[in-house]
């Protein structure tokens, strides 16, 4: 493929200027460099798999020590990764991976080894699955949960074209199952006639607990190629005879569940669905996999392979702090210490002054409560929760019901602060809707990562929460232009009578080194003028408004022109007055946002003038009308046209004066 031979020649360059890592040269991989797909693998004997497993992992850790990514994920699947390229016939044989960061040792046996040094970076492999890239990318998978979903929808279609030849595999875990789209599409699984095989991936999420030996036996048993010999035979006779429909199979699952339930002592909560259960087993153990997927790959009706695994195996301190290392950035591959860049006298990250400010407030407000879908850590709801445990709530992956969990508790006279990545957010959009908004219940919804994100990519960009969420009546939809205001809008919001009220920010830091001030309310629905023009205005919402002030104060400096700047504050409702007044005073006005153009803050400022018989030249810059792509923030920014450069380019051509060249990239 043209794209991942350019990727290659990409990766070659980068690796040449790299050293190899101490301990574990080039020259000692003795399978993986020769493994260009997975029939390569699979020609090699079943012995030599945990060596595989070995340089795979270690060359997971080499490259990610280098070109930070999602590291412990993968490094937890290594075992299972190489099991399922060695038994299934892939690419015929589909995997649907559920989260895409536990795919790396995936894309590296998949022919893309030589262009690995380019993941995540503009040009390079995607951070994630992704079928444009790769056929062996079954379907994209960077939000959690969809991998049952998907795998069954892709087996009942090879069903109803007679093709009941290829497998088909989900593969899910790593909190995942907290996920209500994965219930979704286990209960669905056991309802309709498939083949699917779903592999749970237990990095400690307690779904079973450890029994000792009868478990390993009965796991033994169940797998057996004898066993099965029996019971497929046996089916088909009862069948012929007339004497064993479905229903009547799913009867014996259920007891075959139960029976294992009674000698094991314990229950998981697969056994009230008709679907075989086989497990736990080691994740760790390549060749016990193998046999494992080899037995059950071919058995009819829809199973279960659950197996435990270590999050970050096989680099010790990933092994000890999984979170942490989740995505580490760059470290020392060998020491495992993480290259820590110095940070003393930098601004603080947007997401420390929520988690500090939502301390602050819930100390004064007891009313307050924390409500995370599994980002306790990423949006620093941590802080208040290593004081107030009890008043702060991590629902795991299940986006949806923490706004409806919120919303229940606000009817019950509590103040929650949720907080969930804006892209993520966007699986809870019916919840905001029907279960906070309609009743103006008084939540406060954080959406964290709004706007681009950087290497994570399409499926992670807060791009659309503007535009889907100023349509919905009872919300007030605000962004703060620095740190100080985000303090000031988080105080308003938690006021009495303020209704649902949202509050987007972005990934990384801010401008303000000394962040903290007094808590004062603003006034909901107003914005403000930071700086006075005569040309043309400017209008800004959220933090991309300092690099608008940034290209104000040079193409001033260097042209001479007057341009006037106002932070709208609020996307809803939006400043009648200041409105009123831009447009009586300039012929010409640029909004700015970091979310997507179509809907967004541009177009509200559009109907709002429209509404109103104003006719002022109007030019929008945001996210265009397609799905933005990975590379660093800095990069996409001036890709987009929304850096300073950028802005300047746009402000130039409004006034009709000559772009100044600003050296920017």
């Amino acid at each position: 493929m043209p794209f991942l031979a350019f990727c290659a020649i990409f990766a070659k360059i980068v690796h040449s200027q790299v050293p190899t890592p101490n301990g574990f040269p080039m020259e000692n991989y003795k399978y993986l460099l020769n493994i260009d797909s997975p029939s390569a693998l699979r020609q090699l004997p079943e012995e030599a798999l945990p060596t595989v497993c070995e340089e795979l992992r270690r060359f997971i850790i080499d490259a990610c020590s280098r070109n930070p990514g999602h590291l412990a994920s993968s490094l937890g699947v290594v075992e299972l990764t190489v099991a399922l390229h060695y038994v299934f016939d892939t690419p015929e044989d589909q995997i649907v991976w559920d989260v895409g960061h536990q795919a790396y040792g995936h894309k590296i046996l998949t022919g893309r080894r030589e262009a690995f040094d380019t993941n995540r970076q503009l040009g390079g492999l995607r951070p994630f699955p992704f079928p444009e890239e790769s056929e062996y990318d079954t379907f994209v998978c960077g939000h959690a949960g969809n991998s049952v979903a998907v795998a069954l929808g892709l087996n009942m279609a090879d069903i109803k074209a007679g093709n009941r030849k290829r497998k088909v595999v989900a593969v899910i875990g790593d909190g995942s199952m907290s996920s209500g789209l994965a219930f979704e599409g286990m209960n669905n699984a056991s309802n309709v006639p498939n083949n699917l095989l779903i592999i749970l991936n237990d990095n400690n999420m307690s779904i079973d607990r450890s029994v000792g030996g009868m478990k390993k036996y009965l796991q033994k048993f169940h797998t057996s190629s004898g066993y099965n010999k029996v019971r497929f035979s046996l089916s088909r006779s009862l069948r012929r005879a007339g004497l064993f429909s479905d229903n009547q199979r799913r009867r014996i699952i259920r007891f075959n569940n139960a029976l294992k339930s009674f000698f094991l002592h314990q229950q998981n909560m697969f056994e009230g669905l008709d679907i075989r259960y086989f497990g736990p087993a080691d994740g760790h153990d390549v060749v016990n996999l193998v046999r494992v997927l080899r037995e059950i790959k071919d058995m009819g009706g829809p199973k279960l392979l659950h197996i435990n695994t270590v999050k970050g195996k096989g680099l010790t301190v990933a092994e000890e702090a999984p979170t942490i290392w989740h995505a580490p950035g760059t470290f020392d591959p060998d020491s495992g210490e993480r290259l820590e860049h110095n940070t003393e006298n930098l601004p603080p990250k947007f997401q420390e002054v929520f988690g500090h400010t939502l301390l602050e407030l819930a100390r004064q407000n007891d009313r307050i409560v924390g409500v995370t879908p599994a980002m306790a850590t990423g949006c620093s709801m941590d802080i208040m929760r290593a004081e107030m445990p009890k008043r702060v709530f991590d629902v795991g992956i299940a986006e949806g019901f923490a706004v409806t969990y919120s919303g229940g508790m606000a009817k019950a006279g509590l103040q929650p602060f949720c907080n969930i990545y804006s892209a993520f957010a966007q699986r809870s959009y019916d919840n905001i809707i029907h279960d906070v908004a309609m009743l103006g219940l008084p939540v406060v919804l954080c959406l964290d990562r709004a706007g681009i994100v950087g290497e994570d990519g399409a499926t992670h960009h807060g791009a659309f929460d503007i535009s889907s969420l100023r349509t919905v009546p009872n919300i007030t939809l605000s962004s703060p232009y620095d740190e100080q205001e985000l303090r000031r809008l988080m105080y308003t919001a938690q006021l009495p009578d303020k209704g649902l009220f949202v509050i987007r920010y972005p990934r990384g830091r801010g401008r303000l080194v000394d962040w903290h001030c007094p808590l004062e309310a603003v006034e909901v629905g107003r914005g403000r003028l930071l700086h006075k023009g005569t040309d043309m205005a400017v209008l800004s919402f959220g933090p991309i408004g300092n690099v608008a002030a940034d290209a104000i104060r040079q193409i001033e400096a260097e042209k001479g022109v007057s341009v006037a700047h106002y932070d709208l504050r609020f996307a809803k409702p939006l400043d009648a007055d200041l409105l009123n007044e831009v447009a009586s005073r300039f012929d010409r006005v640029l909004t700015i946002e970091d979310g997507a153009l179509q809907g967004g803050v541009g177009s509200a400022v559009l109907e709002f003038f429209s509404d109103h018989g104003q006719k002022p030249t109007v030019r929008r810059l945001g996210l265009p009308d397609e799905f933005v792509e990975h590379g660093s923030c800095a990069q996409l920014y001036h890709l987009l046209g929304l850096d300073k450069e950028g802005i300047i380019k746009a402000i130039s051509e409004m006034l009709q004066i000559e772009t100044i060249k600003t050296g920017d990239k």
